[in-house]
């Protein structure tokens, strides 16, 4: 039996939302397996989703750039370890010069892109990142970027400095830009289900079966009625099937407003700054304390 220990807990109860002793008790049963855990208790509990995707854990900004013919278009997530440096203003103007590398030079990588000469700047990436690592006292590291090259029209959208969309499509400017709006706000995964992971879809259908079972629903209408859950999930998580947050009578998905307007959208990246990296919570208290009995002992 795996030791399961109070970190443990923590983590799943933050994933979960739900109470220390249900999540002891899920780890006990999975034996110590957190992934596994969270599934047990989303069957169990009836829990929706896990809270995990929307925790921000990291500092730093988002920041986009297209070309003056709106044909090619960037979006980076460049991060720092405090707010305070998130907000300088030269840490904003080494991530929106990022952003227009990106698009102008079409990097491979984020080792290539290193190489690269800044947008307006002297010198090279790295060297300019560095230089600002010096300045400001802080680690700064670009996490990732998107670039798009395309026949139709691009949108950008920027809900602050923390999340950044770029949207690939056809169709009249004020629609990308609501669209790209209702992106940031809705998140989907996806364009359409084509583009869901087949493991997402696999995990939903799974629990549905598990749950519809645990009620005392007959063995022959769990496909069915787990089939309707996946089609349930794929509507909430994909762009043309969730409902648009502007729609007037609050029914119309982002497929009927396009229907709609003569337009289509290719592809969108959103970036949620510090998305799925664990920080570090210093527990300063606690750290005091052990201080203290230390020097007591001594």
């Amino acid at each position: 039996m795996a030791e399961i220990t109070a970190s443990m807990v923590m983590a799943l109860r933050g994933a979960t939302g739900l109470g220390m002793m249900e999540c002891k008790k899920a780890l006990v049963e999975t034996n110590g397996d957190a992934k596994a855990a969270e599934e047990l208790l989303r069957i169990k509990s009836g829990a929706k989703a896990t809270k995990a995707a929307s925790r921000v854990a990291a500092e730093g900004v988002v920041n986009s750039f297209v070309t003056a013919d709106g044909k090619t278009g960037a979006v980076v997530e460049v991060n720092c370890e405090t707010d305070f440096v998130a907000k300088n203003d030269d840490f904003v103007a080494f991530a929106k010069n990022v952003a227009q590398t990106v698009a102008e030079s079409d990097p491979a990588d984020i080792a290539a892109l290193l190489e690269l000469p800044l947008a307006n700047a002297s010198g090279s990436v790295e060297e300019v990142r560095k230089a600002l690592v010096m300045k400001l006292g802080e680690n700064v590291s670009i996490r990732r970027f998107a670039r798009y090259a395309t026949s139709g029209k691009l949108a950008t959208y920027l809900h602050g400095s923390k999340i950044g969309v770029l949207l690939d499509f056809t169709g009249e400017d004020a629609l990308g830009r609501d669209i790209s709006m209702h992106i940031a706000a809705s998140k989907p995964k996806s364009v359409d289900a084509s583009g869901v992971n087949q493991d997402d879809i696999a995990t939903e259908r799974r629990i549905a079966i598990e749950k519809a079972r645990e009620a005392g629903k007959p063995e022959t209408m769990l496909d069915k009625i787990a089939e309707g859950t996946v089609q349930k999930f794929l509507k909430e998580v994909t762009l043309l099937g969730q409902v648009f947050v502007k729609a007037e009578d609050g029914k119309q998905t982002i497929e009927q407003l396009l229907k709609s307007r003569g337009a289509t959208v290719a592809a969108f990246q959103m970036f949620v700054v510090g998305e799925g990296i664990e920080k570090v919570v210093e527990d300063y208290a606690a750290e005091v304390a052990a201080t203290i009995a230390a020097a007591n002992k001594g």
